[in-house]
């Protein structure tokens, strides 16, 4: 479904409200194939939609919108698929969201995606690809190294924590002392 949706034109200027729109029809259209998975080795019911990233996303209600993955280093793939079978489980999808039961959220250290279909399309990094199965994900641990120039700036002072008396100065506009070695507010 994802790879369907970074292709329509409009998706790039404004992608959660792109898939928001479009999601409904796509998963009622009677072509659709469901795909099949192993995480870990265990089979996952067949989904309509299946979206595996890079590190566990916070929260599935997240996923519309800013950087809801606060690590990229856990070392495990978060897996969020959908399933509706009618009307009743679009609308509990769309009610209850991640509480409904069309709805499948965990973690994994590989993913497996297969299909009987010569290819499948797939979505990565928001481009669309087909690709023959069966289709694997993993991480490897420390694969990406970064390499910072030695006279890089120093990382900034932390702010400093958020007080009653720091709210007020805030809000009437005064320049407070900050702890020693902080940035004034």
């Amino acid at each position: 479904m994802y790879a369907d949706i970074v292709q329509r034109p409009e998706y790039r200027d404004a992608k959660a409200g792109t898939a928001l729109d479009l999601m409904p029809g796509l998963l009622a259209r009677e072509e659709t194939r469901r795909i099949e998975a192993r995480i870990d080795g265990a089979s996952l019911a067949p989904q309509q939609a299946l979206l595996i990233s890079n590190n566990p996303y916070a929260s599935p209600d997240g996923l519309t919108g800013g950087d809801c993955r606060p690590r990229l280093d856990t070392g495990e793939l978060g897996v969020l698929g959908i399933r509706v079978e009618d009307a009743a489980h679009a609308a509990d999808l769309a009610v209850r969201g991640s509480q409904s039961t069309g709805l499948t959220v965990t973690t994994a250290h590989q993913v497996e995606v297969t299909s009987d279909a010569p290819e499948i399309s797939v979505a990565v990094d928001g481009e669309s690809l087909r690709l023959p199965p069966p289709v694997t994900c993993s991480l490897r641990a420390a694969a990406l190294r970064i390499l910072l120039p030695r006279d890089r700036p120093t990382d900034t002072a932390p702010v400093p924590p958020v007080t009653v008396r720091r709210l007020i100065d805030l809000a009437l506009n005064r320049t407070t002392r900050a702890p020693r070695g902080r940035h004034r507010a």
